[in-house]
C-alpha cells in the first residue's frame, strides 16, 4: 500500500522496467573488433600505463633495501647450517 501510483520499480532491479537494458550479441564493445595484433598493442600500452603509476625507489632506499636483503639471506644460510650440522651429529651419534 505504501507504493506511489503507477510505479513500476521492481524491488530486485531497483529501477523501472521500461528502462531495463536491453542486451544482444557479443560483450565487450570495440574491444571485441580488434585483431590479434590490436589486442597485443592495446596489452603492451595498459602495461606501461601500470608501470608509470609504480613509486620507484631512490637510490639510497635502494642500496638500503638489499643490504638488508642479503644480510637477511646470509643469517638465515647460517642458521640452516647449524641446524644442518647439528642433524648430521645427531644422527651420526644414533646410527654411527
Amino acid at each position: 500500500m505504501t507504493e506511489a501510483l503507477g510505479s513500476t520499480a521492481t524491488p530486485e532491479s531497483g529501477r523501472p522496467e521500461d528502462e531495463a537494458p536491453a542486451r544482444k550479441g557479443r560483450r565487450g564493445g570495440r574491444r571485441g573488433k580488434k585483431g590479434p595484433l590490436g589486442r597485443l598493442a592495446l596489452f603492451y600500452r595498459q602495461i606501461v600505463a601500470e608501470l608509470r603509476k609504480v613509486v620507484w625507489p631512490s637510490r639510497g632506499q635502494l642500496s638500503t633495501y638489499t643490504t638488508v636483503v642479503i644480510v637477511f639471506v646470509l643469517i638465515m644460510i647460517g642458521l640452516v647450517t647449524l641446524i644442518d650440522y647439528g642433524f648430521n651429529h645427531a644422527v651420526d651419534y644414533i646410527f654411527g
